[in-house]
C-alpha cells in the first residue's frame, strides 16, 4: 500500500477561497445591477472592488510573517489564491474606473491623472501585480528559477505600498481605514526585514565560526 498516494486533506482549500473570495464581488455587481448602490454607484463600486483588492493583498502579504513568527504553515497553501484574488479585485477596480466612470475614453485619462496623480500611483500597482499573477503557478515557479522567481514575487511590497499609498490620496479626507491598511502593511514589511537581518546575521556568524 506504500504506492498508493493519500489524497490531499486540504484540495478543497482553493475552491472554498475562490468562492468565498468572489462571493463580495457577486454581491456587489447584483447590487448595482439592481440599482442598490446608492446615489452614486460607480463611486460605491469603485470603492468597494478597492478595498477588497487591498484586503486580499494584505492577507496574501500576512502569510510569510505569520510562519515567520508562529512558524504556521497552513497559510501558505492560501497566498497564492490570495494573491490572484487581489489582483482580480484590483482589475475590477481599474476596469469600473475605464468602462464606467471613463465610459472607455482612453484619451480622457492622462488630463484625469494629471488633476488626480492617485490615479497614476493605482495604476502602477495594477501593472506591477500582472507579472506576479502570470508568474503564480508552479510550473512558472521551475521555469524561472526559485532565486529569481522569489526576486520577482518580492515586488508585492513595492506593490502594497503603491495601492495603500493610491488609497490614502483617494480618501483626501477621512484617511482613517487607509492609515490602518498602511499600519498593516508597515508591521508585516518589518517582520520580514527583521527575518531577513537575523537571517544574514546567522549566515555571517557561521561562516566565521
Amino acid at each position: 500500500m506504500s504506492g498508493v498516494k493519500r489524497s490531499d486533506p486540504y484540495a478543497w482549500l482553493p475552491w472554498a477561497l475562490w468562492v468565498g473570495g468572489l462571493l463580495p464581488g457577486a454581491i456587489l455587481l447584483y447590487r448595482g445591477l439592481t440599482g442598490d448602490l446608492g446615489a452614486n454607484p460607480i463611486a460605491e463600486g469603485l470603492n468597494a472592488c478597492g478595498e477588497l483588492a487591498i484586503k486580499l493583498l494584505l492577507m496574501c502579504l500576512a502569510c510569510t510573517p505569520l510562519r515567520i513568527v508562529f512558524g504556521w504553515t497552513k497559510q501558505m497553501r492560501a497566498r497564492k489564491h490570495l494573491g490572484l484574488l487581489a489582483f482580480t479585485y484590483a482589475l475590477a477596480h481599474f476596469t469600473v474606473y475605464l468602462g464606467l466612470d471613463r465610459l472607455g475614453d482612453f484619451a480622457s485619462v492622462p488630463a484625469d491623472v494629471a488633476e488626480r496623480p492617485f490615479i497614476l500611483v493605482g495604476f502602477l500597482a495594477l501593472c506591477l501585480l500582472i507579472p506576479l499573477a502570470v508568474t503564480s503557478s508552479v510550473k512558472m515557479v521551475k521555469r524561472l528559477g526559485a532565486r529569481r522567481w522569489n526576486r520577482l514575487h518580492s515586488l508585492v511590497y513595492v506593490i502594497g505600498i503603491l495601492a495603500i499609498t493610491h488609497f490614502v490620496l483617494r480618501a483626501k479626507k477621512d484617511v482613517t481605514e487607509a492609515s490602518i491598511h498602511g499600519a498593516i502593511l508597515a508591521v508585516l514589511l518589518g517582520v520580514r526585514i527583521f527575518d531577513k537581518v537575523r537571517r544574514a546575521a546567522r549566515t555571517a556568524q557561521l561562516q566565521r565560526s
